[in-house]
């Protein structure tokens, strides 16, 4: 019961998410797995901490995926630069289940998700500021 609820609560929450909203949930949830793979590996669960950098490397790939290089090309190299990079390092971090990969993963992404967390709340009370005005 409390499955089905969950589930459809995240299906209204992406509904009715702003883009920006949804990167940053995907970074979120991004950075679940970067850390929970983390400690699997720390730990020795080798296999769940594959399974982790799996979902991570998905994430990561789908964010590459959506780069709009029509809208701001340099911008988007550079993203994809960092892109690649993570993906190489969980590539390495899957093959070796060492923490280490990973660690270099999450201090590539940390900036970015700290810009997205600081520009995106501006971007909505800008736009609604447009909306409203």
């Amino acid at each position: 019961m409390f499955g089905k609820a969950a589930q459809r609560y995240n299906q209204v929450r992406t509904n009715t998410s702003t883009p920006g909203e949804l990167l940053l949930a995907l970074y979120d949830g991004l950075f679940r797995f970067l850390n929970g793979a983390k400690l699997c590996f720390e730990q020795g669960e080798k296999l769940r901490g594959r399974e982790l950098v799996a979902k991570a490397r998905a994430v990561v790939s789908e964010l590459l995926l959506a780069l709009d290089y029509e809208a701001s090309p340099e911008l988007c190299m550079n993203l994809a630069s960092v892109y690649d990079f993570c993906l190489s390092r969980l590539s390495d971090a899957t093959r070796d289940a060492q923490p280490k990969p990973i660690e270099d993963s999450i201090r590539a992404l940390t900036p970015l998700r700290e810009a997205w967390v600081l520009a995106v709340p501006k971007a909505i009370a800008e736009a609604s500021a447009r909306k409203g005005g």
